[in-house]
């Protein structure tokens, strides 16, 4: 029998990797590090905003100027913090978000995940049948009822005037649908989503070279 437990083996290969001074297990710690903040961040993002994507970077200028592109938007569920309000709603109320009446939703349109979620505002709520005039003097007819939305930017709504690859003219939205509501944005953070590929190369190029001098002055201490 070993005069070691798998426990014992597993916590000295642990402190051995932990204090190896090869330049590939320094990597890896690196890299291992990075991953464990990042995780640990999108974790917490997720337990304050409840739901999945917590963040979403605005991709088009269909939300200015109340939201910009490569604005950072924390996204929160629809009835954290207070329940979903429409323009119509805000109008009655005086609730605002984003220099406008209303919430300002995110969601997937016609329930379609291969396409990037929309950032749009949430103007009224209708129930099936409705007919909802959308813009130019045409009418749309309302398949199934939901969130009629539209860009603070844009001239009219998408339903009836937004038709996307892959999911054709967009509907009302579901409450299903929707990923949630944007609760705060931050200027130009989001570029870096958007660029994610690019940072990352940066970074491991800055651990590379960061372990790269540290191993040198090692050599000259030595």
């Amino acid at each position: 029998m070993s005069d070691t437990t798998w426990l014992q083996r597993v916590a000295l290969a642990f402190a051995a990797f932990r204090e190896s001074d090869h330049p590939v297990v320094s990597l890896a710690r690196d890299v291992l590090w990075v991953v464990a903040v990042v995780g640990g961040i999108a974790l917490l993002l997720y337990l304050f905003a409840g739901t999945w994507p917590a963040v979403v970077t605005i991709e088009s200028e269909s939300m200015v100027p109340n939201m910009n592109v490569g604005d950072l938007v924390l996204v929160v569920d629809e009835d954290r913090f207070g329940s979903l309000v429409t323009w119509a709603e805000g109008q009655q109320t005086g609730h605002t978000s984003f220099g406008n009446y209303g919430d300002v939703i995110i969601y997937r349109p016609n329930g379609v995940d291969s396409v990037h979620p929309i950032i749009h505002r949430a103007m009224t709520y209708v129930d099936t049948p409705a007919v909802v005039e959308s813009g130019l003097g045409a009418y749309y007819a309302d398949p199934h009822g939901g969130y009629i939305t539209k860009g603070d930017n844009n001239p009219y709504i998408d339903q009836g005037n937004l038709r996307l690859p892959g999911v054709g003219v967009v509907e009302p939205v579901r409450k299903e649908w929707i990923v949630g509501k944007a609760l705060v944005a931050v200027p130009l953070i989001g570029y870096l989503p958007l660029h994610l590929a690019e940072f990352a190369v940066v970074v491991i190029i800055l651990i590379l070279i960061h372990d790269f001098v540290i191993a040198r002055r090692k050599g000259k201490d030595e």
